[in-house]
């Protein structure tokens, strides 16, 4: 491979292997949250079980009865963490870790 094809290609793979998925779990309904910060806890402890390139994690609140709790992790991780935590939906994160 010449180098000029390396380098594009190595570029273009850090890219994808640095690229952060903001992973979403809804709550709805009066306790969502506090359900939504109770999730949260176990996430964070995930993250250091499991020792993730990222331990962004968070909630935000969109109304009385409408939370999220939510997982930064890297692209590269994402299949096997989706197939543990059943996350409800994901989106590309472009924050500030």
């Amino acid at each position: 491979m010449p180098k000029r094809e390396y380098l594009f290609w190595t570029h273009n793979m850090e890219k994808i292997l640095d690229r952060k998925i903001k992973i979403i779990w809804d709550f709805r309904g009066p306790g969502a949250a506090r359900t939504a910060e109770h999730y949260r806890k176990h996430l964070e402890e995930f993250v250091m079980v499991e020792e993730l390139k990222f331990d962004l994690s968070g909630v935000e609140h969109f109304g009385p009865n409408h939370s999220i709790a939510f997982l930064v992790v890297a692209e590269f991780e994402l299949k096997e963490i989706r197939e543990i935590l059943k996350p409800h939906r994901g989106q590309v994160y472009s924050g500030e870790l």
